[in-house]
């Protein structure tokens, strides 16, 4: 049917940022088409209704949405022309990552999109490329921790040129420890959810100890590797390292992109590296975690699975770390 409302999700997320660029006084005409498009159809509106309000095809209405469901609000932009290259170099994602975080704007307090493709060169897709690689949202301000690495700039290139350019014949992995998981038992059965009642459970709880997770993220693919431990010391950070060099293919050289954790620096384990040439370890800057992709990986095991997990046992919390990786790398 031609007015068939079509299954569309848009996240709050994306929502809120398509609004905010409809209230901006120089938004282009084509950006301001394209978000009252996408925010038309996410309030589950036919592609015919979209169309007709908006005074467009149907094909139009069909193709940004396409877009958008590929490549989300970054795909909203335009695109580099043909012929102009879409891998950035190494000095021009520097110059963006210096201007971002160094310099303030003479015509606002903070860095937009096009101001900073106006400055450095490039185009709005590659400006919201480098950012979204390095997790930079100028147009958002709240506290945070300083990072004092005098090597700050250096590494977040090398980690940023991983995610946009990695190597040929080579895997990217984000690489993590998420310590000290508890396995919480409440004092009480939760009441379960019903018409008119939200699920409950009691403020009390039991502990029944802890355990450790090691996780791979593949950039790539979105797959993860991962080992459960009882510890995180760096025995247990050489045996993940044997589970990651048995786990992938032995053709391909591994670069992995890890936090400045003191057991990610032994002896034993630069020795085990030593024998191990295909692994190439890259750092990211001290107090920038949020530069790792595998956190991201975390926060939805933390939402999904142990936020409102129950585990009677540290056997069971290690039994449903086991299923939410299966579960997640099954649908990757």
């Amino acid at each position: 049917m031609a007015g068939k409302t079509m299954p569309f999700n848009v996240p709050a997320a994306d929502r809120a940022e398509l609004s905010r660029w409809l209230r901006r006084q120089n938004l282009t005409q084509k950006l301001g088409f394209r978000a009252r498009l996408i925010l038309l159809l996410a309030q589950r509106q036919s592609v015919s209704s979209v169309a007709a309000q908006l005074q467009t095809t149907r094909k139009t209405v069909h193709d940004w949405r396409a877009r958008y469901l590929a490549e989300g609000v970054v795909g909203l932009d335009d695109k580099p022309r043909p012929g102009r290259p879409t891998v950035l170099s190494k000095k021009v994602v520097e110059r963006i990552l210096r201007k971002t975080v160094k310099e303030i704007p003479h015509q606002s307090t903070h860095w937009s999109v096009r101001l900073m493709a106006e400055s450095a060169g490039v185009t709005t897709w590659q400006v919201r490329q480098v950012w979204a690689a390095a997790d930079l949202r100028p147009h958002r301000l709240k506290t945070f921790k300083i990072s004092r690495d005098p090597r700050f700039a250096e590494k977040v290139v090398d980690v940023v040129g991983l995610y946009i350019n990695p190597p040929a014949n080579a895997l990217v992995l984000s690489v993590d420890e998420k310590t000290q998981i508890q396995a919480l038992d409440r004092t009480q059965p939760q009441l379960q959810l019903g018409p008119g009642q939200i699920e409950r459970r009691t403020h009390d709880y039991k502990r029944h100890g802890t355990a450790d997770l090691y996780a791979a993220f593949n950039i790539a693919t979105g797959k993860v590797i991962t080992k459960v431990t009882d510890r995180h010391r760096a025995q247990e950070f050489l045996q993940f390292l044997r589970t990651i060099d048995q786990q992938t293919p032995k053709d391909l050289d591994l670069h992995l992109i890890l936090d400045n954790s003191s057991t990610h620096k032994t002896k034993e384990v630069a020795a085990w590296l030593s024998k191990h040439s295909r692994f190439q370890l890259h750092f990211t800057p001290t107090s920038a975690s949020w530069l790792n992709a595998v956190e991201s990986w975390f926060s939805q095991l933390e939402r999904r699975a142990l936020e409102r997990g129950v585990f009677t046992s540290v056997k069971a919390l290690k039994a449903e770390l086991v299923r939410f990786t299966a579960a997640h790398n099954k649908h990757s």
